[in-house]
């Protein structure tokens, strides 16, 4: 099963960068398994490590990590004992978070990257799949494997490791995207566009092995995403975009309206899953220090009139308000509705030492034509109404108040919309299509499953004539119909 994939290593060897590294061998840590979410350095800030000379990897490079003119490959090696743990601990809890220890190799062209001590863990919400077997079964030789999102943890036996400047990594298949660009295209239009909170996202090659075992598991192309935690503050304070790295990072999830500035809805999840609906990521010994910031954030603004001057000083004086603008032009123009404005979800944040709050966009799966009746056509709904605007939102209820604020919103989307190097046409497919070509070679998989690439949205969606290489302006649902042209298309108009 696994030497039909032999040519795949020999395209990727040829079309890398030819410099050598040698790596220690892996020695994988079975006398541990690591039962927990978090260790000490999670609740406290350590000083970034110091550079090894020796080791490139110990540098702070994210274009070398996240290089999407690249598919390197990622493996993933556990002893029989750990992956069993991780299976034993899914089938109790698939919500768990607990870690097992493997070891994480990162290979690109010739140059090759060893961390021995990782943690490893499940990812997703919604989404979350056990990789091999049943439920009860323990690792087999010859089990049938499924793509899972999995989360990679650097700093589970060195506080303060980083891989490349990251301290975390997920590694994310293409779950519901026949096309395999869909967060792709998305993180890197945030990028172009100046939206320097988003997470960072590339493609590569997943193999896992368990130790033992005649042959590794070769799982297909995956998503490489930047986990925004430590690694993230290190590289926007290093970049000069946050004025240091000693804030809260919180998590929001389903029901994260910021309207309710309740403390009840705020803490720090466990390692059985449950979390809040606003979930502390960082400085968790400090939670009620953290909880009373963001309740006076949503307090303070929830009285300031909406369109006054006084709520427009507020907004410039307790957040990056551009950020916050340019974030959603790109949020709407992609069709995201499983957001913070539409469905109350699936977003960060960040407040710097003088409380300012900064916006972070996060997973951007079901875009780009994909969506649902009950959250209206992702190519077709009105960019100013993508959600309410009553007090159910109360941040973008004050936002769009504010006249400079909306047409400064629409001004971005139109600029997105004309420049072949953001989101026209014709520039958005060709960068798709070079994707595209770039990772076909090794789409075909062990799981037998996502083997081809398609231009159509997920097989759920609603609305299934969305096309991103063909179509012209449509409703994506009566005839053929091109997302990036419909989505101009139905822009307001400039003032």
């Amino acid at each position: 099963m696994y030497y039909k994939h032999f040519y795949h290593l020999v395209i990727g060897m040829l079309v890398c960068s030819l410099f050598a590294c040698k790596p220690d061998e892996p020695k994988t840590d079975t006398t541990n398994t690591t039962n927990t979410t978090e260790t000490p350095e999670d609740s406290e800030e350590k000083p970034e490590p110091p550079e090894d000379p020796e080791d490139p990897s110990t540098r702070r490079d994210y274009d070398f990590l996240f290089d999407l003119n690249a598919v390197p490959e990622v493996e993933i090696k556990v002893s029989e004992a750990e992956w069993n743990t991780y299976l034993t601990n899914f089938d109790r809890n698939p919500n768990n978070s607990k870690y097992v220890w493997a070891s994480f190799t990162f290979r690109k062209g010739d140059l090759i990257y060893t961390r021995d001590s990782v943690g490893l863990r499940p990812r997703g919400n919604t989404s979350r799949i056990r990789p091999e077997g049943e439920s009860g079964q323990p690792h087999s030789n010859d089990a049938q494997w499924r793509h899972a999102h999995f989360g990679i943890k650097f700093t589970e036996a060195e506080s303060g490791q980083r891989f490349f400047g990251v301290d975390r990594l997920i590694l994310k298949w293409f779950r519901n995207d026949p096309t395999y660009v869909h967060e792709i295209y998305c993180y890197d239009l945030f990028r172009r566009f100046g939206v320097w909170s988003a997470p960072r996202a590339s493609y590569c090659r997943l193999t896992i092995q368990i130790e033992g075992d005649d042959h590794p598991v070769y799982m297909g192309v995956y998503e490489l995403l930047e986990n925004p935690r430590k690694g993230w503050l290190d590289a926007r304070y290093h970049d000069g975009k946050i004025p240091d790295k000693d804030g809260f990072l919180w998590k929001a999830q389903w029901g994260a309206n910021l309207s309710d500035g309740s403390t009840s809805l705020m803490g720090v999840a466990d390692d059985e899953g449950n979390g809040f609906i606003y979930t502390l990521k960082t400085h968790k010994s400090r939670l009620g220090e953290a909880q009373n910031e963001l309740s006076d954030f949503i307090n303070g603004m929830t009285p300031q009139p909406s369109g006054s001057d006084e709520l427009k000083n507020w907004l410039e004086e307790h957040m990056d308000i551009d950020l916050f603008l340019r974030a959603y032009a790109v949020n709407v123009m992609v069709g995201m509705w499983d957001d913070y404005w539409c469905n109350q979800n699936n977003y960060y944040f960040y407040f710097d030492a003088n409380h300012r709050f900064y916006f972070i966009p996060f997973d951007y799966d079901n875009t780009l034509g994909t969506g649902s009746e009950g959250m209206g056509n992702p190519g077709t709904k009105d960019p100013l109404n993508w959600g309410p605007l009553d007090g159910s939102r109360m941040l973008m209820r004050k936002v769009m108040s504010i006249a400079e604020y909306r047409q400064r919103y629409i001004n971005y989307m139109h600029e997105l919309a004309a420049s072949d190097e953001l989101f026209a046409p014709n520039g958005s497919a060709a960068r798709i299509q070079y994707w595209q070509a770039m990772i076909m070679p090794y789409v075909d998989n062990d799981t037998g499953k996502d083997c081809v690439i398609e231009d159509k949205p997920s097989e759920w969606s609603s609305y299934q004539t969305y096309r991103l290489l063909t179509g012209e302006v449509g409703d994506g649902k009566t005839k053929e119909s091109n997302f990036f042209k419909t989505k101009i298309h139905y822009l307001p108009p400039q003032e």
